[in-house]
């Protein structure tokens, strides 16, 4: 049996974006955007990280194959540091992968 969810509680409980903005502050505030770049890089770094061990490619031959240092893809998959674009494409091209832009 599927218990009730109380409305009253519900209604009290804090969403997704207020508690980002009384942690980080409110949208377009330095460190609203601080957060949300860091948590954008950490995101694409697992993104590339999943893909890469989906595969059996160790860091160091991703590295290897996009000639960089393996402390570098380390640190992307880790989300860091910033990377860019061109290293995104580089790194995800590498791993079979293949982006598109949408308009």
């Amino acid at each position: 049996m599927r218990p009730e969810l109380n409305s009253a509680k519900l209604s009290k409980m804090e969403t997704a974006n207020e508690m980002l903005d009384r942690k980080y502050g409110k949208l377009g505030t330095s460190t609203r955007e601080e957060f949300e770049a860091k948590a954008k890089a950490w995101y694409y770094g697992e993104v590339l990280k999943d893909a890469r061990k989906a595969i059996g490619m160790t860091q160091q031959q991703l590295a290897d194959k996009i000639g960089k240092k393996r402390e570098y893809v380390a640190l992307i998959e880790k989300g860091e540091t910033d990377m860019q674009l061109s290293t995104f494409i580089m790194m995800s091209e590498a791993l079979g992968m293949h982006l598109s832009l949408t308009y």
